[in-house]
């Protein structure tokens, strides 16, 4: 089978022995993949939980048919439109653990079925589970017009939040952003964007800030989150480091979470899984989280989908699409 697999020279298209599905596997054929941020490091040859490595097919979501189901499996069947997030994702064929897919909604392209997993399970575990948001609260994304970001903005908004709020340091994203859910969008380089969050939250600060920046954003969220509130951080775009001011945390008595899925067990996967399922499936079904596709490009054209990504070029997902 085809496969883009990491190289010194960058993605490579190769042909691969097609893989078998374990007891509790699927196999499924890959209809489309959709790329993330962390495709760029394991393009070096990264490590990303438990896939990477230089040499190893890339991709870390898709959406196709189910071929075949192991013997252990019981809820899927040949034919099952499905989408998942796991390694291999930029092939013709993929496997899965059969309790860590989803089903595709009736109507659904696969293309845009592909962007989907990684943000629903990451924000809904993130706002929910890790942020314990609850109806009325207000909520800040910061890195709001990433594809993740975008599905955080809905998933506050669907979840009945009491302001969302959203940044971007791009003025026609940030134009945007109210198409998802957003109250108010901001950019961070403005000096006074704290001032603008605490207008909007009555002087107060959100309720919960949803972090994808990190680096040098760590005090000033601090300062727009109300007494007693929460952040999450799940990504770090603009940098690992930063300096934290302790006391101001402490005074603030914020609670401070940070977030990843690479060091979680299958059955904490799983776990994630199943809320996600009986929270959001019914909103997706019903079209009312989505997010937009940027660009499709075919699988032997994955070159210019990580060079549109590297150059941070696009807005949703950019979606590799199998013949």
């Amino acid at each position: 089978m085809r496969a883009i697999v990491s190289s010194a020279d960058g993605p490579v298209l190769k042909d691969i022995p097609r893989p078998s599905p374990a007891a509790e596997q699927v196999l499924v054929r890959v209809k489309a993949s959709s790329l993330n941020r962390a495709d760029l490091a394991t393009l070096r040859g990264a490590a990303h939980g438990r896939v990477g490595g230089m040499g190893g097919t890339l991709g870390l979501e898709w959406a196709g048919e189910v071929i075949e189901a192991g013997s252990a499996v019981k809820r899927w069947r040949a034919g099952d439109r499905v989408m998942g997030a796991g390694g291999g994702a930029f092939a013709d064929y993929a496997v899965a653990n059969a309790r860590l897919i989803y089903a595709v909604p009736k109507g659904l392209a696969f293309e845009k079925a592909s962007a989907l997993p990684v943000a629903l399970q990451t924000m809904h575990d993130a706002i929910v589970t890790n942020g314990l948001f609850e109806a009325g609260q207000s909520v800040l994304i910061q890195g709001a017009s990433s594809g993740v970001g975008l599905m955080g903005l809905q998933i506050a908004k669907y979840l009945r939040a009491g302001v969302v709020i959203g940044s971007s340091t791009s003025p026609e994203r940030r134009g945007r952003l109210a198409e998802f859910g957003a109250d108010l969008a901001i950019d961070t380089r403005s000096p006074d964007w704290v001032a603008q969050v605490l207008e909007a939250t009555d002087g107060k600060g959100v309720d919960l800030v949803i972090d994808l920046v990190a680096g040098p954003l760590m005090n000033e969220n601090l300062k727009a989150t109300r007494i007693g509130g929460r952040i999450v951080n799940v990504g770090r775009m603009a940098g690992e480091r930063g300096e934290i001011d302790f006391d101001l945390h402490s005074m603030r008595r914020i609670t401070y979470v940070g977030v990843t899925f690479r060091t979680r067990s299958v059955a904490q996967v799983e776990a994630i899984n199943e809320r996600v399922t009986r929270a959001l499936m019914p909103a997706l079904s019903a079209g009312l989280l989505r997010l937009p596709v940027d660009k499709v490009c075919a699988l032997e054209d994955a070159s210019e989908a990580f060079e549109r990504m590297a150059r941070n070029q696009h807005f949703g997902k950019i979606v590799l699409a199998n013949a």
